[in-house]
């Protein structure tokens, strides 16, 4: 073991999701992950006190990297309201849809250790709401959308996207249609935003 290793809880996350990757998440274990970076197991628990806190932080940081794109879109206060709330759904659409497509077996990984990260789903969720209603609020100064509660909206925009994001409806998202039907419900929800 080389216990002269510096070890960062960015690298052992690194780390743990080639672990989980080629293990799965039923067998992995911190002293794989350990085994992996060459050092003890306890070195892996200075950084994360327990396999539970290990696999929170795992998933975050994948919820984290949903989120840093969205982010961009709804810091950019420099663009059309309406373009700017339409391109943000998409891109959470398109990056929930390619986890799923493109490593489907991570993606369960995944989904099982955010089902396990109720904190941090949470969290998740309330990030983008958020986001979502700094959108409108920039829409409703542009004079573009006409919105009494933005943090109401936000939730129920968030609501009413869902069959596009909750890996509930994963399956769905291999429909043919699926672009078609994007396409239709972000125009009515537009509309509806629509100042008179």
């Amino acid at each position: 073991m080389n216990e002269a290793v510096v070890l960062t809880p960015e690298r052992i996350l690194d780390v743990t999701e080639d672990v989980l990757r080629r293990y799965g998440l039923a067998k992995a274990t911190v002293v794989d992950v350990a085994r992996a970076l060459d050092v003890s197991h306890g070195s892996v628990y200075r950084h994360f006190p327990s396999k539970a806190s290990l696999r929170e932080a795992v998933a975050k940081r994948w919820l984290d990297r949903i989120d840093a794109p969205l982010r961009k879109i709804a810091e950019d206060s420099s663009g059309p309201a309406p373009a700017r709330l339409d391109a943000w759904l998409r891109t959470l659409f398109a990056a929930k849809r390619s986890r799923v497509l493109d490593d489907p077996e991570m993606f369960q990984t995944y989904l099982t250790l955010a089902r396990e990260a109720c904190a941090a789903v949470k969290c998740h969720k309330d990030t983008m709401i958020d986001q979502i209603a700094s959108i409108l609020s920039d829409g409703v100064k542009q004079g573009v959308f006409a919105v009494d509660d933005v943090k109401a909206t936000a939730r129920a925009i968030f609501d009413a996207t869902i069959r596009f994001h909750h890996p509930a409806h994963a399956d769905e998202w291999k429909d043919v249609d699926l672009a078609a039907r994007v396409d239709a419900t972000l125009a009515l929800l537009l509309r509806g935003l629509k100042a008179a």
